[in-house]
Order: C-alpha cells, then sequence, then structure tokens
C-alpha cells in the first residue's frame, strides 16, 4: 500500500504576460509602504524600473546581490534595511537575488516579492543556500518563503540564450531529485515529471530562437514546477555536490548543476528504477543520464568541470569529495568517498558513463 505525506506550501503565485503590472498592487495587498528593491548588478537597470513603478511605495535600492548569499553581503544588506525603517523586500533577478531577499527574510521576518528573470526555481523555496568562510549551509524555516511570486515572461525575454539554457538545467535538476526524494509523494512525482517534460521541450526552442514567446512560457512554466519540487521535498545527492563545488570554489551555480546532473542520476540509477521509468518517458529515451548529457549540450552548456572551473584544479576533487562525503544525508545510492571521487573526475572530463563506484 502507498503511503506518504504531502505538505503544501502557502505561496501566492501570479504567472502570465505583463504581470508586473500587478506589483504595486501586492506591495499595498501586504501592507507595505517601505520596500527595498534588491537585483544583482547587471539588474540595476531593471530594479530602478521596479523602484519607478513602485514610487513612494519604495524605499530605495540595493543592487549587490551576490551568487551563493555570502553572509558579509547579506550583513551589508540588513544594515541598509535598518538604517531605512523597511518593511518588506521586491527582488528582482536570478538566484542570487532570490536568495538575498530570502537570507534578509529569515533575518528580519518581513515580507517578499519575488520576481524571476531566470529559471532558477528558488522563489518557491522555504530554503536558503548562504556561504560562509568557504562553507555552504542550508537553512529551512516558514519565514524563508516569499509571500507572492510574480512571473511575467516578458521580462525573461531577453535573457541571454547561453544563461536561459544552464538557468534551464538547473531547475531541471530540482524535478530530477524530487522523483527519488526519500519524502517524495505521488503529487510531487506528478509535477516533477512534467517540469522534466515541459523543460526539455522547451529549452532548445528558447535557444533556436529566443525570441519565441511561447517557448519562454513555457519554460518559465517548467521552471515554476521544479521551483515548487525543491521546495516540497528534500533533495540529495545531486545539491549536495553542487553545494560543495559553490562553497569552495566559487563555481557558477546553473553551469554546475548543468555539468553535474548526468552523472549523479547514472550514480543513482541502479537504486531508482521507478524515477529512471519516469524520465524515459518525460525524455522520450531510453537512457535518461545520457540525454541530459546531450541536452546541456545541445542547449550550449557546458559539460565538464574543467570548462567552468576557474581557479578550482584537478587535484582540488579529492578534498571535494572528502566534504561531499562527511555528514552523512540521504541518497538512494550510498555514499563512498572513492566514489565520489570518480563521479567528480568523470564530470571533470566530461567522460559521462555508468557510475559504478571503481
Amino acid at each position: 500500500m502507498l503511503s506518504f505525506v504531502y505538505n503544501g506550501l502557502p505561496a501566492r503565485v501570479i504567472f502570465g504576460s505583463g504581470t508586473i503590472a500587478d506589483l504595486p498592487s501586492e506591495v499595498d495587498r501586504l501592507g507595505l509602504s517601505r520596500v527595498l528593491v534588491l537585483s544583482a548588478p547587471a539588474q540595476e537597470a531593471d530594479a530602478r524600473g521596479i523602484c519607478d513603478r513602485l514610487g513612494k511605495l519604495s524605499a530605495g535600492l540595493y543592487p549587490h546581490a551576490t551568487m551563493h548569499t555570502p553572509v558579509s553581503r547579506t550583513d551589508d544588506a540588513l544594515a541598509v534595511v535598518r538604517d531605512r525603517n523597511i518593511d518588506g523586500f521586491v527582488a528582482i533577478g536570478g538566484g542570487s537575488t532570490t536568495g538575498l531577499s530570502k537570507a534578509l527574510a529569515y533575518r528580519t521576518d518581513l515580507p517578499q516579492i519575488i520576481i524571476p528573470t531566470t529559471y532558477a526555481g528558488s522563489e518557491m523555496t522555504p530554503i536558503l543556500g548562504e556561504t560562509h568562510e568557504g562553507q555552504k549551509h542550508t537553512k529551512s524555516s516558514t519565514r524563508i518563503l516569499p509571500e507572492v511570486v510574480i512571473y511575467d515572461v516578458d521580462l525573461t525575454m531577453t535573457l541571454p540564450a547561453s544563461v536561459s539554457g544552464t538557468s534551464g538545467m538547473n531547475a531541471m535538476a530540482h524535478a530530477v531529485e524530487a522523483m527519488y526524494a526519500k519524502d517524495r509523494n505521488p503529487v510531487i512525482s506528478l509535477i516533477a515529471t512534467d517540469a522534466v517534460k515541459t523543460l526539455a521541450l522547451a529549452l532548445p526552442r528558447v535557444i533556436d530562437n529566443p525570441l519565441d514567446k511561447d517557448a519562454r512560457a513555457d519554460a518559465l512554466y517548467g521552471a515554476w514546477l521544479s521551483g515548487i519540487c525543491l521546495g516540497s521535498v528534500g533533495m540529495a545527492l545531486h545539491h549536495k555536490l553542487c553545494h560543495v563545488l559553490g562553497g569552495l570554489f566559487d563555481l557558477p551555480h546553473a553551469d554546475t548543476h548543468a555539468v553535474i546532473l548526468p552523472h549523479v542520476l547514472a550514480y543513482n540509477a541502479p537504486a531508482v528504477p521507478d524515477a529512471i521509468e519516469r524520465l524515459k518517458d518525460a525524455l522520450r529515451t531510453t537512457d535518461p543520464a545520457a540525454a541530459l548529457f546531450d541536452l546541456a549540450d545541445r542547449l550550449g552548456a557546458k559539460t565538464s568541470l574543467a570548462e567552468i572551473a576557474g581557479s578550482m584544479s584537478l587535484d582540488d576533487l579529492e578534498q571535494a569529495a572528502q566534504v561531499a562525503s562527511q555528514n552523512q544525508y540521504w541518497n538512494p545510492r550510498t555514499i563512498e568517498i572513492e566514489s565520489i571521487r570518480s563521479l567528480l573526475q568523470n564530470a571533470w572530463t566530461g567522460n559521462l558513463r555508468t557510475q559504478n563506484g571503481s
């Protein structure tokens, strides 16, 4: 007999085209009058437009969100929050900006409105990942979950094709791991399957024609579904490895997900036959790990750690394997340091083969 526990998250989602027009009324609905607009430096112009749209409801802009949400940057923004007597946050951008908003909300319990411009998916979760002294740590709290998420496909139309591909693979990783999560349930399994199928079909269309609004809408919809998965069930080895690599070596977040995902799926495949069958259907393939690898390549994403390594070297794989194997966490297949070292070696070279732990 099937047994499970399902908890729905109480986020308000507004999805469509031109939905940014609803922002002032959503701010008013939450009873806010001094919101701080957040962005990364690359989205500062868009954030200033948000300030203009909000008028007197805006108490200014903090355009310094940073990848991996370093605690030092959150502390800097927190000083602004206190100095300006802020009563809520509006964040526009990708995962870095959402991360900053969630970190501030965790510390202040102030409301958030998130306006995603990528396919990150973290806007739908009560989970915060932040870095301190080279380590990435996660927290989970109802204070972290945004009160409102406004998806406006129009705001994704200028997202570069290269970023769209890696961002979409990042979203897909949430859905893939949800299929074999320890606390998976029928609702999330259905959502995850639809997310993978939708993204796999939409993302190549976005790459081929970045101005295809229907394709962009489908990709954003798939990202939303993936975000629901990430916020509703626990993750496993894939997300742990990406957190380790990002925290230790400051690797680009979405690119790391795109590289690691096929290798972890190949590693876990023998232990998750039900998930593999779902993925075969969603990806229209007999080999889901290879299909994800080929999809990343089709989207123009990097397919090896060496291509995104920055200051990281081949010798650093040993440290990464050790950290990823510490503080044992649930994964459908046993986590052993030599097996993880082998997985990372394959990811470093972009050599996808069955992960047998040898």
